[in-house]
């Protein structure tokens, strides 16, 4: 059996499907774990996070389809393995005594509006200010 769907069903089929959910706060959750079981139970679900995301000194490993956070994101002394999905973080992007290596650990990030910091991680021995800023448009300081 065959469906025959208009080419406006089926653009508005794929819209729906591609949709990021907004999230304001992860205290609305009451913290990290919640939203984590939220996402999980919608499908993992592409999200941003519309203010700031402190998952430092967590045993935080993922952020899922997390796609940008608008203010700052702290992820110091993590067992974050890649950014994954993030594009972008309104703030600064705070990545100390992580164990990311290699500049494939930041995925899809293409903007830091504010400082990274990657300070004590493999980065900041393995590569330069340039070479990093030639990968990510970081507005900010970058701290190796």
């Amino acid at each position: 059996m065959k469906i025959i769907i208009s080419e406006a069903q089926h653009k508005r089929l794929f819209e729906e499907e591609q949709q990021v959910l907004h999230i304001h706060d992860i205290k609305v959750f009451g913290g990290w774990n919640n939203l984590k079981r939220y996402l999980e139970l919608k499908g993992n679900p592409p999200y941003r996070i519309g203010g700031d995301l402190d998952l430092s000194f967590t045993s935080t490993r993922t952020l899922g389809n997390l796609q940008s956070v608008g203010g700052d994101l702290f992820l110091a002394n993590t067992d974050i393995q890649y950014l994954w999905k993030l594009k972008s973080v309104g703030g600064s992007l705070v990545l100390t005594n992580t164990s990311a290596t290699g500049l494939a650990f930041f995925g899809d990030l293409k903007y830091v509006g504010g400082h990274l910091d990657l300070g004590h991680t493999p980065i900041s021995q393995d590569y330069t200010e340039k070479e990093i800023r030639d990968v990510i448009n970081v507005v900010g300081n970058i701290y190796l």
